[in-house]
């Protein structure tokens, strides 16, 4: 993924945009010479996936999703507006709800880069951190940050806390510290930056936007941003896909690392209940 681990880093916000993320993707497809795969996404790889599914079923399989549930019309703070839960974030104390964080990328995208990158190891620590039943009885940290000034209280750079081991590991951590210490979060932060030209791009979808190929979506029971149990967030998702199957896990956004075997076990269910079955 652009400005990530080996991928390639670019200088301008635009090239972050969905359309040439998806792009990649195809490319990637066709150097593996094949015409269809199984598209699985986490974060925003939710919202590429989603993208690939609703611009070129041709080359899906079917998708899998985890955490962000798809917006036909784009993954953008306009879009997530009106899904806001505003009985946990009343509108006077949050206008943004849970998503100011994404409106702190845009309004003061140099400080919050420049936070992360000081520090990039506490940062990898600070954003792993796994989650209970708990959180989805406060709002997220993100509905303040833009009152913050940054992710962590306005410090200007992460603290040092220990690892949770419970999400990722050691030597993991060590990989990512690595990879964003080389690479800087200029990529990684640019992907908030695109909030206009990805809803100009939903607009280019085929069929409307509706999504007819196999679906699955995980919910992270206990992700305080993309809270999607019980809450409004994936109703236009279920309104747009035909063929949809949830499943939720008891867990924080983290839910690939934090809870392996229940996301792989669910997964494999998805899969072999396709007609035909997938895995031949």
């Amino acid at each position: 993924m652009r400005g990530y681990g080996r991928s390639s880093v670019y200088s301008s916000h635009e090239d972050y945009a969905l359309e040439p993320i998806v792009r990649d993707m195809l490319a990637l497809l066709n150097s593996l010479q094949r015409e269809k795969a199984l598209w699985i996404g986490h974060d925003w790889g939710s919202p590429v996936v989603w993208s690939i599914a609703s611009h070129r079923p041709d080359k899906c399989e079917a998708i899998a999703n985890l955490c962000v549930p798809y917006l036909p019309d784009g993954f953008h703070v306009s879009t997530l507006m009106p899904l806001v839960d505003r009985t946990m974030y009343p509108e006077d104390q949050f206008p943004y709800g849970q998503w100011d964080y994404q409106v702190a990328y845009v309004e003061n995208f140099e400080r919050i880069t420049k936070s992360f990158d000081a520090n990039v190891a506490g940062t990898v620590r600070a954003l792993f951190r796994a989650a209970d039943a708990s959180a989805a009885t406060k709002p997220s940290r993100s509905a303040s940050i833009r009152k913050m000034g940054d992710w962590f209280g306005g410090a200007g750079s992460a603290p040092d806390l220990p690892l949770d081991t419970r999400v990722v590991s050691e030597s993991d951590a060590a990989g990512y510290t690595a990879a964003l210490a080389r690479n800087g979060f200029f990529g990684p932060d640019s992907w908030y930056m695109n909030g206009p030209r990805n809803a100009d791009y939903a607009k280019t979808s085929v069929n409307g936007g509706r999504i007819d190929i196999p679906v699955l979506f995980l919910h992270a029971s206990y992700d305080a941003i993309c809270m999607t149990d019980g809450t409004k967030l994936p109703e236009p998702m279920r309104a747009a896909c035909s063929n949809l199957t949830e499943r939720s896990i008891a867990c924080g956004h983290w839910v690939a690392q934090e809870k392996p075997v229940e996301v792989n076990r669910a997964l494999v269910a998805f899969i072999a209940a396709q007609r035909p079955p997938l895995l031949q």
